[in-house]
Protein backbone atom coordinates (compact mmCIF):
# COMPACT_ATOMS: atom_id res chain seq x y z
CA UNK A 1 0.00 0.00 0.00
CA UNK A 2 1.35 3.51 -0.63
CA UNK A 3 2.43 5.64 2.16
CA UNK A 4 1.14 9.22 2.34
CA UNK A 5 4.34 12.06 2.60
CA UNK A 6 2.90 15.57 4.38
CA UNK A 7 5.67 18.27 3.78
CA UNK A 8 5.43 21.56 5.64
CA UNK A 9 6.81 24.44 2.82
CA UNK A 10 8.49 27.18 4.90
CA UNK A 11 11.26 25.60 6.82
CA UNK A 12 11.22 22.34 5.24
CA UNK A 13 10.80 22.16 1.39
CA UNK A 14 12.50 25.83 0.92
CA UNK A 15 14.84 27.85 2.91
CA UNK A 16 14.56 31.51 3.97
CA UNK A 17 15.22 33.00 0.19
CA UNK A 18 13.10 30.07 -1.35
CA UNK A 19 16.31 28.03 -2.64
CA UNK A 20 15.23 24.03 -2.73
CA UNK A 21 17.61 21.56 -1.81
CA UNK A 22 18.74 19.35 -5.23
CA UNK A 23 18.32 16.33 -2.55
CA UNK A 24 15.12 16.85 -1.73
CA UNK A 25 13.77 17.30 -5.42
CA UNK A 26 15.56 14.49 -5.73
CA UNK A 27 13.81 12.75 -2.54
CA UNK A 28 10.45 13.68 -3.76
CA UNK A 29 10.82 12.32 -7.26
CA UNK A 30 12.23 9.12 -5.66
CA UNK A 31 8.73 8.75 -3.47
CA UNK A 32 6.41 9.05 -6.66
CA UNK A 33 8.63 6.45 -8.50
CA UNK A 34 8.35 4.13 -5.38
CA UNK A 35 4.60 4.13 -5.92
CA UNK A 36 4.14 6.57 -2.80
CA UNK A 37 1.68 9.66 -2.73
CA UNK A 38 3.22 13.23 -1.56
CA UNK A 39 1.22 16.21 -0.33
CA UNK A 40 2.29 19.76 0.62
CA UNK A 41 0.53 20.83 3.79
CA UNK A 42 0.75 24.62 4.75
CA UNK A 43 -0.32 26.88 6.90
CA UNK A 44 -0.52 29.00 3.53
CA UNK A 45 -3.22 29.49 1.91
CA UNK A 46 -3.81 28.62 -1.00
CA UNK A 47 -3.61 32.08 -3.12
CA UNK A 48 -0.47 32.21 -1.82
CA UNK A 49 0.89 28.82 -2.78
CA UNK A 50 2.02 29.47 -6.30
CA UNK A 51 5.59 29.18 -6.71
CA UNK A 52 5.87 27.10 -10.07
CA UNK A 53 9.17 25.79 -8.72
CA UNK A 54 7.42 24.15 -5.73
CA UNK A 55 4.38 22.91 -7.68
CA UNK A 56 6.58 21.42 -10.33
CA UNK A 57 8.02 18.87 -8.29
CA UNK A 58 4.62 17.28 -8.57
CA UNK A 59 2.89 16.38 -5.31
CA UNK A 60 -0.04 14.72 -5.72
CA UNK A 61 -2.30 17.11 -3.41
CA UNK A 62 -2.25 20.16 -1.12
CA UNK A 63 -3.09 20.55 2.13
CA UNK A 64 -3.56 24.52 2.50
CA UNK A 65 -5.05 27.09 5.23
CA UNK A 66 -4.27 25.00 8.09
CA UNK A 67 -6.37 21.95 6.95
CA UNK A 68 -9.10 24.59 5.63
CA UNK A 69 -8.22 23.30 2.13
CA UNK A 70 -7.93 19.96 0.67
CA UNK A 71 -7.02 18.98 -3.08
CA UNK A 72 -5.88 16.09 -4.30
CA UNK A 73 -4.90 15.75 -8.31
CA UNK A 74 -5.88 19.01 -9.03
CA UNK A 75 -9.42 18.65 -7.44
CA UNK A 76 -10.77 20.43 -4.88
CA UNK A 77 -11.86 18.27 -2.34
CA UNK A 78 -12.75 19.82 0.92
CA UNK A 79 -12.99 23.80 1.73
CA UNK A 80 -13.92 25.80 4.87
CA UNK A 81 -14.92 29.22 3.74
CA UNK A 82 -15.29 31.93 7.07
CA UNK A 83 -19.12 33.25 7.48
CA UNK A 84 -18.82 36.80 5.84
CA UNK A 85 -20.09 37.64 9.18
CA UNK A 86 -17.49 36.49 11.00
CA UNK A 87 -14.81 37.91 8.68
CA UNK A 88 -16.38 41.44 9.11
CA UNK A 89 -16.23 41.35 12.62
CA UNK A 90 -12.11 40.29 12.39
CA UNK A 91 -12.08 42.93 9.91
CA UNK A 92 -13.77 45.93 11.98
CA UNK A 93 -12.08 44.34 15.14
CA UNK A 94 -8.43 44.38 13.50
CA UNK A 95 -9.07 48.05 12.85
CA UNK A 96 -10.22 48.89 16.19
CA UNK A 97 -7.34 47.31 17.87
CA UNK A 98 -4.65 48.93 15.85
CA UNK A 99 -3.55 44.98 14.34
CA UNK A 100 -2.56 44.64 10.60
CA UNK A 101 -4.08 41.84 8.88
CA UNK A 102 -3.47 39.46 6.42
CA UNK A 103 -6.74 37.88 5.36
CA UNK A 104 -6.25 34.54 3.01
CA UNK A 105 -8.04 32.86 0.76
CA UNK A 106 -8.45 30.23 -1.88
CA UNK A 107 -7.66 33.18 -4.26
CA UNK A 108 -6.65 35.93 -3.36
CA UNK A 109 -5.27 37.48 0.05
CA UNK A 110 -6.48 40.96 1.41
CA UNK A 111 -3.87 43.21 3.00
CA UNK A 112 -4.08 45.62 5.15
CA UNK A 113 -1.10 47.45 3.09
CA UNK A 114 -1.32 50.70 5.45
CA UNK A 115 -0.78 49.13 8.76
CA UNK A 116 1.72 47.33 7.72
CA UNK A 117 4.07 49.81 6.25
CA UNK A 118 7.11 48.68 4.69
CA UNK A 119 7.01 44.79 6.28
CA UNK A 120 8.76 42.52 4.00
CA UNK A 121 6.64 40.09 3.93
CA UNK A 122 3.80 41.79 2.82
CA UNK A 123 6.14 43.24 0.31
CA UNK A 124 6.61 39.21 -0.81
CA UNK A 125 3.09 38.58 -0.64
CA UNK A 126 2.53 41.82 -3.22
CA UNK A 127 5.29 40.93 -5.44
CA UNK A 128 4.63 36.87 -5.55
CA UNK A 129 1.14 36.89 -5.65
CA UNK A 130 0.72 39.68 -8.04
CA UNK A 131 -3.02 40.95 -9.06
CA UNK A 132 -4.44 37.84 -6.47
CA UNK A 133 -2.72 40.69 -3.15
CA UNK A 134 -5.34 42.90 -2.71
CA UNK A 135 -4.42 46.37 -0.77
CA UNK A 136 -7.37 46.04 1.59
CA UNK A 137 -9.55 49.59 3.19
CA UNK A 138 -12.69 47.72 5.52
CA UNK A 139 -14.60 45.17 4.59
CA UNK A 140 -15.98 44.30 1.29
CA UNK A 141 -18.87 41.86 0.49
CA UNK A 142 -16.33 39.64 -1.95
CA UNK A 143 -13.82 38.88 0.55
CA UNK A 144 -13.75 35.28 0.73
CA UNK A 145 -11.09 33.83 2.95
CA UNK A 146 -10.01 30.62 5.42
CA UNK A 147 -8.04 31.96 7.87
CA UNK A 148 -6.04 35.39 8.90
CA UNK A 149 -2.52 36.38 9.82
CA UNK A 150 -1.32 39.57 11.52
CA UNK A 151 1.07 41.57 13.33
CA UNK A 152 1.79 42.81 16.59
CA UNK A 153 2.44 46.04 16.83
CA UNK A 154 3.80 48.22 19.84
CA UNK A 155 -0.22 49.86 20.12
CA UNK A 156 -2.23 46.49 19.37
CA UNK A 157 -4.36 45.52 21.57
CA UNK A 158 -3.84 42.08 20.94
CA UNK A 159 -5.36 41.24 24.41
CA UNK A 160 -8.98 42.55 23.02
CA UNK A 161 -8.48 40.84 20.16
CA UNK A 162 -7.99 37.64 21.50
CA UNK A 163 -10.88 37.60 23.49
CA UNK A 164 -13.15 39.03 21.59
CA UNK A 165 -12.49 36.16 18.74
CA UNK A 166 -11.09 33.17 20.91
CA UNK A 167 -14.38 31.05 20.82
CA UNK A 168 -14.49 31.43 16.75
CA UNK A 169 -10.37 30.90 16.29
CA UNK A 170 -7.45 29.03 17.52
CA UNK A 171 -4.37 32.02 17.36
CA UNK A 172 -0.91 30.24 16.38
CA UNK A 173 1.75 32.69 17.95
CA UNK A 174 5.08 32.35 16.02
CA UNK A 175 6.67 35.02 18.03
CA UNK A 176 5.09 38.25 20.17
CA UNK A 177 4.73 39.98 16.63
CA UNK A 178 3.65 37.30 14.38
CA UNK A 179 0.33 35.23 14.73
CA UNK A 180 -1.85 32.94 12.67
CA UNK A 181 -6.00 32.86 14.01
CA UNK A 182 -7.41 29.60 12.34
CA UNK A 183 -11.00 28.37 12.94
CA UNK A 184 -11.60 26.38 16.14
CA UNK A 185 -10.88 22.86 15.90
CA UNK A 186 -8.89 23.08 12.71
CA UNK A 187 -5.33 22.54 11.71
CA UNK A 188 -3.30 20.55 9.44
CA UNK A 189 -3.86 17.01 11.74
CA UNK A 190 -7.66 17.60 10.79
CA UNK A 191 -6.97 17.94 7.11
CA UNK A 192 -4.39 15.12 6.31
CA UNK A 193 -7.51 12.59 9.09
CA UNK A 194 -9.41 14.26 6.28
CA UNK A 195 -7.92 13.00 3.60
CA UNK A 196 -6.60 9.63 4.89
CA UNK A 197 -10.52 9.43 5.67
CA UNK A 198 -11.12 10.19 1.77
CA UNK A 199 -8.44 7.92 0.23
CA UNK A 200 -8.62 4.88 2.85
CA UNK A 201 -5.53 4.98 3.91
CA UNK A 202 -4.73 3.98 7.87
CA UNK A 203 -2.74 6.67 9.24
CA UNK A 204 -0.02 4.57 10.34
CA UNK A 205 1.02 4.88 7.15
CA UNK A 206 1.64 8.25 6.83
CA UNK A 207 4.35 10.61 7.61
CA UNK A 208 4.43 14.57 8.29
CA UNK A 209 7.55 16.37 7.74
CA UNK A 210 7.58 19.89 9.62
CA UNK A 211 9.61 22.49 11.21
CA UNK A 212 7.96 25.00 13.64
CA UNK A 213 4.75 25.68 16.22
CA UNK A 214 2.08 25.45 12.98
CA UNK A 215 3.42 21.58 12.47
CA UNK A 216 3.04 20.76 16.02
CA UNK A 217 -0.54 18.87 15.57
CA UNK A 218 0.79 17.71 12.46
CA UNK A 219 3.75 15.33 13.72
CA UNK A 220 1.25 14.11 16.48
CA UNK A 221 -0.96 12.79 14.32
CA UNK A 222 0.94 11.37 11.48
CA UNK A 223 1.93 7.64 12.04
CA UNK A 224 5.63 8.95 11.89
CA UNK A 225 6.34 12.68 12.45
CA UNK A 226 9.48 13.90 11.52
CA UNK A 227 11.09 17.37 12.43
CA UNK A 228 14.08 18.83 10.69
CA UNK A 229 16.75 19.68 12.06
CA UNK A 230 16.33 23.29 11.35
CA UNK A 231 13.26 22.95 13.42
CA UNK A 232 12.29 24.65 16.79
CA UNK A 233 12.72 22.75 19.68
CA UNK A 234 9.07 22.48 19.88
CA UNK A 235 8.98 20.70 17.04
CA UNK A 236 11.96 18.03 17.92
CA UNK A 237 10.55 17.23 21.10
CA UNK A 238 6.63 16.49 19.15
CA UNK A 239 8.63 14.36 16.57
CA UNK A 240 9.20 10.76 16.28
CA UNK A 241 12.72 11.80 14.13
CA UNK A 242 14.79 14.57 13.90
CA UNK A 243 16.68 14.48 10.47
CA UNK A 244 18.94 16.76 9.73
CA UNK A 245 18.72 20.55 8.62
CA UNK A 246 17.73 21.68 5.61
CA UNK A 247 21.09 22.46 3.24
CA UNK A 248 22.08 19.16 5.06
CA UNK A 249 19.82 16.78 2.77
CA UNK A 250 17.32 16.84 5.72
CA UNK A 251 14.24 15.56 3.62
CA UNK A 252 16.84 13.29 1.59
CA UNK A 253 18.22 11.67 5.06
CA UNK A 254 14.63 11.47 6.43
CA UNK A 255 12.76 9.37 3.49
CA UNK A 256 15.84 7.02 3.63
CA UNK A 257 15.96 6.52 7.25
CA UNK A 258 12.41 4.93 6.62
CA UNK A 259 12.98 3.39 3.63
CA UNK A 260 10.98 5.25 1.70
CA UNK A 261 13.42 5.82 -1.28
Amino acid sequence: MPKLIFFDIDGTLWDDHMEIPESTVRAVRMLRENGHMTFLCSGRARGNICSEKLLSLGFDGIIAACGNHVELNGKLLYENILPPELTKRVVELAAACRMPVVLEGPEYHWIDKDGFGADPFVEYLFREMGETAVPMCGYTDDIRINKFSASVLQNTDYPTVKSELISDFDFIEHSPAVLEAVPKGTSKATGILWLCRHLGVPVSDTYGVGDSVNDLDMLGAVGHGIAMGNGTDAAKEAAEYVTSDIHEDGIYRAMEHYGLI
